[in-house]
């Protein structure tokens, strides 16, 4: 990406993040990419760099190992292994294997399901490949620690087998005399040492010439005197000799060992490279753990939809103190890609110009951004900024001269994949010439359909924002009556500066402030003063909407609630009719079951009775009664729907019920023991003690 001027990434503080980028890498290949992070304009590049970040991001959410642990920095080494008679230690070799091995974790790791769960991530081994050979060949000749195991040669083994021979009848040919000269107390307290690699006695300074063999020297007093005795100076002169020979095959097998691994050096420095991608990825997912972020869709296009988006390092640092951070939503399009942000000093019209821009370069960088998923970010191919006092003493310029001439480079250099924000417009000069120049210069970078944000107070740039297809207002809202900025973008209305406003707050005479009025422009104070109260006006909109919403969600909940409740019950009503269904399934079956058991009965009493007709009577009986059992049932059914018994004695004008039969009617006359029913058209007389006196249940009700 081009930039203008050369400190527009320290001005939108992108170098502090590549700072903390750097921060969580871990190896210096990691580190080397976060200081060069590029600012790619291929979308091909950005996609492949915001996918590896956000599946390895996604490895870290659900709490998966990635086998990525070699952190040391071999570049020096790997250059050795490719020149050839070149030296390596075994410590050396022990750091290459496991270059090696980390190698083979993170290629065995992608095997299966994985390589196709995260592409991106596999991606990174494309063109390589995994040679075991490497691990064997060091395995051969090294043990953990770079020690040169015995039987990495014949020889190797054969000179240690004599050399630990040697050194153990050199102990024991030492000890011996040791224990001689300590029996005449010729030994000091130290009684042995070692000097220029051979075992010597620490004898008194004044018996030094009473025993056999070279002095080696004294200590610092004077005092004592290092002889090695005649008897062991052969056996040291072997043992010097042995270790000599150990020495020069252990560096031949090394040197052996060395030019067969610098046949696999390349792919070493790929292995080594690889590891370093991977923590440079691992970095970039972590930074994005640590700021919430996201991967937004990506267009190839110039455009800027943002859905909840943070300022990285103002998220960071008021998450540490204990502050609330607020978002920015905001769009620019081909229908409205210049956005004018008014408002009151201090209210957060810079931060916002530089969340959007920061959050651009970021995602240019692969770096995953602290937005909604949902947001949209398209491609430039340049961005330019002016933010702050430009003066320059090197060329004797003003600040307003400075502010000019980096607006001439913008309306010669802008065009449709420009991304340009400008901080306070036209300001440095006498505000009226200043809101001119201003006005034409955003008129002809329009044309050039650059996207950008402005941030004014100029009264005519907000005018201008208002009538002209491709500008937007902005405003960022405060609260006048508390003092205070609320740091929330409104889009599609200007600000007012809240300049009498604050004056009053502060406390600044009102004299002062009414002569100031006095000499505004009085439409330009009533246009100030409409905007204020309306600014004031959407917040108490805004209030009142967010109550309702919040009132909407309750109702809601409530609704939920309700339908819960609603549904459980008629669950329990369907329950209980299904039970008593099943009820009268169940008492219909038995009583089937025992009307067959009494018909098999009859049958069999049938066959042995010589009594015929006798059988056929009980059989008829049962039948017969039973239907009129259930006729009768039917009836009482239908009557206890209907009517309900008083408990009252039977007079002239009740309704009554006959017992036998279950028919209502009303009592006409009582004669003694007997009454005159009158049921439909019909009197008929029934016994009083036959009679129940009932009412209408609907009567009851509403009783």
């Amino acid at each position: 990406m081009k930039l203008f001027p050369q400190s527009a990434l320290l001005q939108l503080e992108f170098d502090k993040i590549r700072s903390l980028l750097k921060e969580l890498c871990r190896t210096k290949y990691g580190k080397n990419w976060a200081d060069d992070l590029h600012i790619y304009t291929e979308k091909k590049i950005i996609d492949r760099e915001l996918r590896q970040a956000f599946e390895f991001l996604s490895l870290l959410r659900s709490g998966q190992s990635f086998p990525n642990y070699f952190t040391l920095d071999l570049t020096k080494e790997l250059k050795l292994l490719s020149i050839p008679g070149a030296h390596l230690t075994g410590t050396q070799l022990i750091g290459i294997r496991q270059i090696a091995e980390n190698a083979g974790n993170i290629f065995r790791w992608f095997k299966g399901e994985r390589r196709t769960a995260y592409p991106a991530l596999a991606s990174i081994l494309i063109g390589s490949y995994y040679e075991r050979i490497i691990l064997g060949l060091i395995d051969e000749v090294l043990d953990d620690k770079g020690s040169v195991k015995d039987h990495a040669s014949e020889k190797l083994d054969s000179i240690r087998l004599k050399l630990s021979r040697k050194r153990l009848e050199l102990r024991k040919t030492f000890d011996k005399v040791l224990s001689k000269f300590q029996r005449v107390g010729y030994v000091a307290e130290s009684e042995e040492s070692f000097l220029n690699g051979r075992r010597v006695l620490a004898v008194f300074a004044e018996h030094k010439r009473q025993i056999k063999g070279i002095i080696h020297g004294e200590s610092d007093t004077r005092k004592t005197s290092f002889v090695e005795p005649e008897e062991t100076v052969e056996l040291n002169n072997e043992v010097f000799t042995l270790e000599n020979d150990e020495r020069h095959e252990q560096q031949r097998i090394l040197k052996e060992l060395v030019r067969k691994l610098s046949l696999y050096a390349t792919m070493l420095e790929n292995y080594h490279k690889i590891n370093g991608e991977f923590d440079f990825v691992e970095a970039k997912a972590r930074l994005a753990l640590l700021m919430n972020a996201e991967f937004p869709v990506l267009r190839d296009e110039p455009l800027i939809r943002l859905v909840r988006a943070y300022h990285p390092l103002l998220l960071l640092y008021n998450r540490k103190n204990g502050k609330e951070t607020i978002p920015v939503d905001l769009e620019l399009n081909s229908n409205a890609h210049i956005l004018v942000i008014s408002g009151p000093n201090a209210g957060g019209k810079t931060v916002t110009l530089k969340t959007v821009g920061l959050l651009q370069l970021m995602l240019q960088g692969g770096l995953l951004v602290p937005v909604h998923p949902h947001s949209e970010f398209g491609i430039f191919k340049q961005l330019m900024i002016h933010i702050g006092d430009t003066q320059s003493l090197e060329f004797e310029l003003s600040t307003y001269s400075a502010h000019l001439l980096n607006m001439k480079y913008f309306m010669e250099n802008a065009t449709e994949r420009t991304l340009f924000f400008i901080d306070e417009l036209g300001s440095g000069s006498d505000p009226s010439l200043g809101g001119a120049f201003a006005e034409v210069i955003l008129e002809f970078i329009l044309q050039k359909k650059a996207f950008g944000i402005v941030t004014t107070h100029y009264l005519n740039l907000k005018v201008m924002a208002s009538k002209t297809p491709g500008i937007i207002n902005g405003a960022m809202s405060f609260d006048e009556g508390n003092l205070r900025p609320l740091y929330r973008l409104i889009i599609g209305k200007p600000g007012s500066s809240y300049t009498f406003s604050i004056a009053e707050r502060i406390g600044l005479d009102e004299k002062l402030i009414a002569k100031a009025r006095t000499l505004v422009d009085e439409g330009h104070f009533q246009l100030d003063k409409l905007l204020n109260r309306t600014e004031q006006g959407m917040l108490e909109v805004e209030e009142e909407k967010q109550r309702l919403s919040k009132l909407v969600k309750e109702n809601e909940a409530l609704h939920t609630h309700m339908m819960q409740f609603m549904n459980k019950e008629q669950h329990q009503r369907r329950v209980e009719l299904l039970r008593h269904q099943n009820q009268l399934s169940n008492d219909r079956i038995a009583y089937l079951k025992d009307m067959e058991r009494k018909l098999k009965q009859i049958v069999f009493e049938w066959r042995q009775s010589k009594n015929k007709s006798e059988v056929f009577k009980q059989m008829q009986s049962l039948l017969f009664k039973q239907k009129e059992q259930q006729v009768a049932e039917k009836v009482k059914k239908k009557f206890d729907s209907q009517y309900v018994e008083t408990g009252e004695h039977a007079k002239t004008g009740a309704k009554v019920m006959m017992k036998k039969n279950h028919q209502v009617g009303i009592i006409k006359e009582i004669r003694s023991k007997t009454a005159v029913v009158q049921v439909g058209t019909m009197p008929i007389t029934v016994q009083l003690g036959d009679l129940v006196v009932v009412k209408d249940k609907d009567l009851e009700k509403a009783d």
